[in-house]
């Protein structure tokens, strides 16, 4: 038997969001220190620091289907910009990956207490 989600809380998420951006900006940066056979490593973690970026700082954490919303949004979206990355088509495709784990985590309102580097 499982227990019914709680009430969604906008702090937590905004604090979830900032502790995945600052993991993935150090996932980043050891994954540049591999070198050339951890560019998909680097990628994916730059595709979570897009996905945070884009979601830590929106007004819409406070309310759960605004949430939602907003990262329905954001996985419509047809390209995502960013620099310093070595494949678009991968960085877009971890992107959208990223969004849709948010996603069914934001759906059943679960997930954001784990807040440890890596998960």
């Amino acid at each position: 038997m499982t227990n019914p989600p709680g009430a969604w809380d906008g702090e937590r998420v905004r604090k979830w969001l900032e502790r995945r951006f600052e993991a993935s900006r150090l996932d980043q940066a050891a994954a540049d220190r591999r070198g050339y056979a951890a560019q998909d490593d680097y990628d994916k973690a730059a595709a979570e620091e897009w996905m945070c970026r884009a979601l830590r700082a929106a007004d819409c954490t406070n309310d759960q289907e605004a949430f939602a919303k907003r990262v329905k949004e954001l996985t419509r979206q047809d390209e995502y910009q960013a620099t310093g990355i070595y494949d678009n088509v991968r960085f877009e495709r971890h992107v959208r990956g990223h969004l849709r784990n948010l996603a069914k985590m934001t759906k059943a309102n679960e997930g954001f207490e784990r807040t440890l580097r890596y998960q």
